[in-house]
């Protein structure tokens, strides 16, 4: 069984004070995941960067200010994050990172079983993404301390809904 890391949106307009969507105070978060980010490396696992970028005049501004556009600095992990050579970039222009991305057929690739997702916002990208890799049988994490969001109901919803409706595990 090959268990990957997904990093989902840890990007500076999501997680920076000037960012176009910053969801808050978002050292906790940083500080989990980059533990679990060495955890990972140590083990050897996959690490797989979802990255959200858009185009300008995307339709989800309409919901959302223009964020993360495809060139622009609030499209870059956050430092702390950085990825490393080996490590995958997966771009979307939606809430799941599966799609219309080649993110199912690469994990297929290395063998992937099992998905760990971590990072920002709880009740948008990851809940999609998890709902999505459900779908998909794989078997999912989440840890309720490497996810966050701007809305803390809507954050605690998002993990009920995983655990109850989807089957992820949430620990």
């Amino acid at each position: 069984m090959v268990k990957a890391l997904l990093i989902i949106d840890m990007l500076k307009d999501f997680l920076e004070r000037e960012g176009a969507l910053c969801i808050g105070d978002t050292k906790n978060i940083v500080a989990n995941l980059s533990s679990r980010l060495q955890e990972q490396r140590a083990q050897g696992g996959p690490v797989i960067y979802i990255m959200d970028r858009h185009r300008p005049g995307d339709a989800e501004f309409e919901m959302f200010p223009p964020h993360c556009l495809a060139g622009a600095r609030g499209g870059e992990v956050v430092d702390e994050l950085a990825p490393r050579e080996g490590d995958f970039m997966v771009y979307k222009r939606r809430y799941s990172a599966f799609f219309g991305t080649d993110l199912d057929l690469t994990l297929r690739e290395l063998g992937v079983t099992e998905l760990e997702l971590a990072g920002v916002c709880t009740q948008i990208c990851v809940l999609y993404t998890a709902a999505d890799a459900r779908m998909l049988n794989y078997k999912v994490t989440v840890r309720s301390d490497c996810v966050a969001s701007f809305d803390p109901e809507a954050h605690e919803f998002a993990l009920k809904e995983m655990a109850k409706t989807l089957g992820v595990t949430v620990s």
